[in-house]
């Protein structure tokens, strides 16, 4: 596990993030930024700060899934209705490069600090909106958590298994895949300023997200003629592509082509499965898969998970572990690659969270900060931006 190793400057060291994002789909893209180099101004509401600070499970009274998405970030306490702290707040955005928000839309227009606004006064700012639905159609004033867009954006509608209850993904991939392309859309925007000299806006919505992540079964049910609906762990269109039952637990077969079928045939002992019409090709082995599976495993489940992994990846056929969570934790390859990083309560006590997945040059994730408490560099933010004085509740 990566604690806090020493590697390069992120890439985008330099780059200065305001961060006014709370829960997830926001400061997960906050985080990324952070990881990559970014210095990160989280600015909380005075008194509670981020929801996800009261959001379990707790280590020695810290939110646990607070400081998993909160790492090398400054905290600064602000009420932006109050003009005291409204000073402070604008003596940021005068040298920020980034300001992201996600609140629903209307909000930062009230409080006067809509794009409009703030691309007069700060021609250079990016601005980054993260929300439900989008600043623009007839559901963008509507509030939303992952739950609503998994539901809305048809990816519930795909997991689980045929006849069973609606299901939704196993981690927040609503809030998740906002955040990765809002991190996107701000480095493009980056980018372009660099080009023209201004800053532009970046309007990510959740819903949006889980329509662009639906794959083909956009243009598999227009083909088909039918709505697709949940089919398990199987591939839609390629067989075989599946988990699979050995004698003590589950792993994966992935064959993505006929070429790797004949392998498996072959590896399996099970050549007669080539000659048979219903599984010479991937389509008609796609019409013909439960006959296929119930097949195979009767094979399968006459040894265990490693005896046909080690035989199938001699042979080259993409294979894997079912890991549950603890095993990916021990998993050698998900340390070699630094994916477990390290993070401290307040009181001393280690955390492991994911690291993140983007290796720039030699750059690793580096744990410059800890997850920070509520308002903990007001000071050091205050005397470095030198607006008003610093006391015990806020700034004056």
């Amino acid at each position: 596990m990566s604690s806090h190793t020493r590697s390069p400057a992120g890439p985008l060291q330099g780059f200065t993030v305001i961060d006014l994002t709370r829960v997830l789909a926001g400061p997960y893209c906050t985080l990324l930024l952070a990881d990559l180099g970014a210095r990160v101004i989280k600015v909380e509401q005075p008194g509670c700060g981020d929801d996800a600070r009261q959001i379990g499970p707790f280590v020695d009274g810290e939110s646990a899934y607070f400081m998993s998405v909160n790492r090398n970030k400054e905290s600064i306490a602000l009420d932006l209705k109050a003009p005291a702290d409204r000073e402070v707040f604008e003596s940021l955005l005068e040298t920020a490069d980034v300001l992201v928000e996600n609140f629903r839309p209307g909000t930062m227009e009230k409080l006067g600090y809509g794009w409009e606004a703030l691309h007069a006064r700060f021609p250079r700012l990016v601005f980054t909106s993260v929300s439900g639905f989008g600043q623009t159609g007839p559901y963008s004033r509507r509030p939303a958590y992952d739950m609503v867009v998994q539901a809305m954006g048809g990816i519930m509608s795909l997991t689980g298994h045929p006849g069973a209850p609606p299901t939704r993904v196993g981690v927040s991939i609503g809030d998740l895949s906002a955040g990765l392309y809002a991190a996107i859309g701000t480095q493009a925007a980056l980018l372009q300023r660099g080009r023209t000299g201004r800053g532009d806006r970046v309007d990510v919505a959740m819903l949006d997200c889980q329509v662009a992540l639906l794959e083909n079964a956009i243009s598999r049910m227009q083909v088909d003629a039918r709505t697709p609906g949940p089919i398990g762990s199987r591939h839609p269109s390629i067989t075989p592509f599946d988990v699979f039952a050995a004698s003590d637990g589950w792993f994966v077969i992935a064959a993505g082509n006929d070429a790797l079928f004949r392998q498996l045939c072959v590896a399996l002992e099970l050549q007669q499965l080539q000659a048979d019409p219903r599984f010479a090709t991937n389509e008609q082995r796609c019409v013909h898969h439960e006959a296929l599976k119930d097949l195979l495993e009767q094979r399968l489940r006459t040894a265990s998970c490693a005896h046909w992994q080690d035989l199938l990846m001699r042979h080259n056929i993409p294979t894997g572990e079912y890991n549950d969570l603890a095993a990916v934790m021990q998993d050698p390859q998900v340390h070699a690659r630094e994916m477990l990083v390290q993070v401290r309560t307040q009181g001393g006590r280690s955390l492991t969270v994911a690291g993140n997945p983007v290796h720039v040059g030699g750059h690793r994730t580096r744990i410059s900060r800890e997850p920070p408490r509520l308002d903990q560099d007001r000071e050091a933010i205050v005397r470095e931006f030198g607006k008003g004085r610093v006391c015990a509740t806020g700034v004056a």
